[in-house]
Order: C-alpha cells, then structure tokens, then sequence
C-alpha cells in the first residue's frame, strides 16, 4: 500500500474531529466534501453557515451528518469559548469584551474547540498567514509538558515510478524556526524523529545536514550542526543519528561509503533536519516541484494538541492530506496520554 494510502486509512479509523477555521473557502469545502468521501475524519467547518451551503451546492452535494458549521457569531458554543479564552487570558489583563472579540475570529474559535474538547485538531492556512496560526495555536491550544520549542516539518512522500527510494521522509524545519541554535536544532531533530515513529510507524534515522560532511569544510555555521548533533545524541543516546551530512551522504548509499565511511545511517537517512529555514523551505520545494514528492506541510509539533497550517496556495487535495495528518496526530496524543494514566 501506497504511504498516503496507508495516512488516509490510518486517519480514517480513529474517525477525530477535525475543525477547518476556513470554511468559506471552495477549497476547504471540497476537502471536507473529499474527508467526509473517503472516510478520513468527522468535520467542523467555521464561517457563515449560508456560505458554506452554497458552496456545497456549488460542488453538488449536502453537508452529511459527520459536518458541522459553526458561524463564530451566532454558534451556541460562543459563550464557553469566551470564557475559555477569558480563562486562559487574563493575567495578560484582556476583559471580557476582549475575549469576546478574540474568540469571534475565526483561527481563534477553532483553535478554542480544540482546547474545549469540542474538536481533536484543527487546520488552517489557505487564507490566513502562518504567524497567525502558530500565533493563536501557541496562545489557545499552547506547548506539551516538556516541550521547549514549537517547531515544524513537512512530510515528504516519494511514490512516483521515477523516484529510487520510495517511502516517506521528514524533512525540518521548512516552515517555522528561521536559524535555530544548536540547541534548538537539536530540539527539532528529537521532535521530528518523534513525529516520524508516531505518525509512520518507522524507526528514524536521522541525517543533520550541513554543505560539509565529516570535516569536509570548516565554518561556524558547520560547528553548530556538529555541536547539534552531539546534543542529540546525549539526549537520545538510542536514536540512529549522524551529521554533519550533505544531503548526498545522508540518502546515497554508495555516496555515504566513500563521503561518510563508518555512518550509522549508511545512506538510508528518512528524517533530514536542515541547519535553517531557507535551506529547508528551499529543500523540500525543489523535491516537491522538480522531484515530483508530495510534500504535506507544515505541520506543527510540540504542541499540546495539534493545530496545522496550510499554504495559501493550498489546493483541495492538500488540505485532504492536512487533515488526515492532523487526525493521525490526534490520535498520537490520545495514545500518549492513556499511557501516562495507566
């Protein structure tokens, strides 16, 4: 079975709640149309209930019984919402009036059903901006115990008949920490091979790359992969990890033997984590478009609950992929807190 195959299936038998903060979007429409289809999650959509109908007419069909619209100014659910967001909020001196006003918008009233219980995850992001969403995801849905930094990826699918290496890949961060530390790329590291056991079920291997391999070149911006790589390792002593690596060394076998000698990885890395966000936003644009990978992202990690952002050039088919990742995570975090109970 194909890896998305093996998502959307996944996604499909925890059967989560998943709140679309976009809902007056075609687009987002046509993805709940497509979720509700194939069975990949219940919905919520937010926004003007008799907008979202016409856009359902539009397409030629009706909301099921597993959708959901909620318009945030006339939603029954308003008034918990405020005072959640009252709750949460008021030791930064907001009002009443001002939680009222927050938690009208609608990333805000999505993110507050997530919080409340109403909803296991939400996405957003074909209209908004991307500050806007992590903003409102780390303010309402707010960071995991433990977690020091909220970071992302994007899950890299390699299908096609012209890719030699078929699977998927996480690739981080390429959508939120602009230069991390070494401590912070550590962090992402640990994350990300986190998100790829929970989500793919696969033993991470992962590669912290750099224009330098082994020494090969000798610059500060290489020091802080080695020392990242170091900090890892002492905080996961059992996690398959090397760098630095160029991109070659970390996915090439035979390129890994002559660059690389000795690597744990031995050329089959399947989480890369770049030293910046223009080496990985750039990284996984070039695999996607001239590669030909379906990249699924970014998708947030660290936080208590998921919340996940799309790109505004998101087309239905990436907001489907977004939603049975967010319904995957939902489920991750159902699992993790049963097993801190028992």
């Amino acid at each position: 079975m194909k890896p998305l195959e093996m998502l959307l299936k996944s996604a499909g038998r925890s059967q989560k709640t998943i709140v679309l903060s976009e809902g007056n979007d075609p687009r987002i429409v046509q993805a709940a149309i497509d979720a509700r289809a194939q069975g990949v999650a219940r919905i919520i959509l937010i926004g003007q209930q008799q907008a979202i109908l016409d856009q359902y007419t539009a397409a030629g069909a009706n909301p099921d019984e597993g959708v959901q619209i909620h318009d945030p100014a006339t939603s029954p659910l308003l008034e918990e919402l405020v005072r959640a967001y009252f709750e949460q909020r008021k030791h930064k001196g907001i009002t009443m009036e001002d939680a009222g006003y927050e938690a009208r918008k609608p990333q805000v009233f999505a993110a507050l059903l997530v919080k409340t219980g109403h909803a296991d995850g939400t996405v957003g992001g074909a209209v908004a901006t991307t500050s806007e969403i992590v903003r409102t995801a780390i303010q309402v849905i707010g960071a995991k115990p433990g977690a020091k930094l909220i970071s992302s990826f994007f899950l890299m699918l390699f299908c096609q008949s012209h890719h030699v290496k078929k699977g998927v890949h996480i690739f981080a961060d390429g959508g939120l920490v602009v230069d991390p530390s070494a401590e912070e790329m550590a962090q992402i590291a640990l994350a990300s091979a986190s998100s790829l056991s929970t989500l793919i079920g696969e033993c991470p291997r992962v590669a912290m790359l750099s224009f330098s391999t082994r020494n090969s070149a000798q610059h500060e911006k290489v020091s802080k992969v080695v020392d990242a790589t170091r900090l890892t390792k002492l905080a996961d002593p059992n996690l398959l990890i090397d760098g630095e690596l160029q991109f070659d060394a970390a996915f090439v076998p035979d390129v890994a033997a002559s660059k690389a000698s000795g690597s744990p990885l031995e050329g089959e890395a399947n989480v890369f984590v770049f030293p910046n966000l223009e080496s990985g936003n750039i990284g996984y644009k070039i695999a996607q478009r001239i590669g030909g990978a379906v990249a699924i992202g970014p998708i947030l990690q660290g936080l208590k609950k998921p919340a996940n952002d799309l790109s505004r050039g998101c087309s239905p088919e990436d907001v489907l992929h977004m939603i049975a990742v967010t319904a995957a995570q939902a489920e991750t975090v159902l699992v993790s807190s049963a097993d801190k109970n028992a």
